[in-house]
């Protein structure tokens, strides 16, 4: 497995740096969709309602982009984890960019929040990695029976600004790529604001936990997410800083 995985993550690697040579006709006829929520979230789009896709770190993310670009969806919006060098870190915005992505940065004066949540009240896309936390707000959850950190991000935005939150999960089927949406998670009737995400943050895992058990080689997530593994002085410095 661990061996299976290696390969898929170095497979997205060349993917990524030969997409822009990859035709376009490949890109739509060789996505194996499963299911037809698709087909509902381009409907909320075309009706005038945000929807957030949120994924965990499987399979070539850029292809499903590019992908859902084509098929209808238009430009959306995504943030992007600042990298040590600017450089890099520019080149990669660049790319994603060419590809129809607005990209934010993870961090700045006052975070991506607020432009994500105009976004979606404009009835636009929002796709979001969330398998990790990146920030101080994160929300336990339980996943694959141990509690582990993700961005409480995707559910706080469909909890403020009513737009549809819908799990995505990608992964490689043999020379193409697989993807499955999987249905709306609902904003719960009851509950605080806090308690609404915590409970759509942990539906949106076991999302994941099904797409991930079915394809585990190809999650790519190569940090620490389970709290067990985390160093928990440091954990509750950044908490109590406000930083992750």
């Amino acid at each position: 497995m661990s061996h299976d995985g290696m390969r898929s993550y170095l497979r997205y690697w060349l993917e990524v740096f030969r997409l822009p040579v990859i035709p376009a006709h490949e890109i739509m006829s060789r996505m194996r969709m499963d299911g037809d929520q698709v087909e509902v979230a381009l409907r909320h789009l075309a009706n005038g309602r945000g929807v957030i896709f949120a994924l965990p770190h499987m399979g070539n993310y850029e292809q499903a982009g590019a992908w859902v670009v084509r098929r209808g969806a238009g430009q959306f919006t995504t943030v992007a984890e600042r990298l040590s060098s600017a450089l890099v870190y520019d080149k990669f915005v660049a790319f994603r960019e060419s590809l129809g992505m607005e990209v934010l940065p993870h961090t700045g004066t006052s975070g991506p929040f607020g432009v994500l949540a105009q976004r979606l009240r404009q009835g636009r896309l929002v796709c979001l990695v969330c398998d990790r936390d990146l920030t101080a707000g994160g929300i336990e959850v339980q996943f694959f029976g141990e509690a582990a950190r993700m961005a409480a991000g995707p559910a706080a935005l469909a909890v403020q600004t009513g737009a549809a939150l819908m799990p995505v999960v990608l992964w490689f089927e043999g020379e193409d790529w697989g993807a499955r949406i999987y249905p709306e998670i609902p904003v719960p009737e009851r509950g605080d604001k806090r308690e609404k995400i915590a409970v759509m943050s942990q539906q949106m895992a076991q999302r994941f936990e099904h797409g991930i058990a079915e394809h585990p080689q190809d999650w790519h997530m190569l940090q620490r997410v389970f709290v067990a593994d985390l160093d928990p002085e440091r954990l509750a410095r950044r908490v109590g800083a406000g930083v992750m």
